[in-house]
């Protein structure tokens, strides 16, 4: 469990240094996308490892909010990205890991993403605070 969650923070890291090598303006279009790409990650799984129909229609549904939350974030305040990166949490852990976890996301997927959000938000929100300093 440790190198998952290592490899999810490497990985949330290097999103974050890519975010940033576009200055300030490019970091909130960068986080957004990833913030529904994360999302569209599940369907990609499912499509890719044969789901039930029913866990491809969860799965597609779960992207609706996090395109919300990204959507408020590059228009209201990036807060809103913080927070779908932090939910996502919820999504990767209530929902795809564990034994409630379906067969079609590879176990140590959930893990890795759970690392790489909680990054990613905790960055988005220190960046929004040391900004209004």
């Amino acid at each position: 469990m440790l190198l998952e969650l290592g490899v999810g923070f490497a990985l949330g890291a290097l999103l974050i240094v890519y975010a940033r090598s576009g200055g300030p303006a490019r970091e909130g279009p960068v986080f957004a996308l990833g913030l529904v790409v994360a999302a569209m990650i599940y369907v990609g799984f499912g499509l890719a490892n044969g789901a039930p129909v029913r866990s491809l229609v969860l799965e597609s549904l779960g992207v609706l909010p996090f395109g919300l939350l990204a959507w408020l974030g590059s228009r209201r305040s990036q807060l809103w990205l913080a927070l779908g990166w932090a939910a996502h949490v919820a999504w990767d852990l209530g929902l795809n890991a564990g034994a409630r976890a379906p067969g079609f996301v590879p176990s140590w997927y959930p893990v890795v993403c759970t690392s790489f959000d909680l990054l990613v938000a905790g960055y988005i929100v220190a960046r929004v605070r040391g900004s209004r300093r």
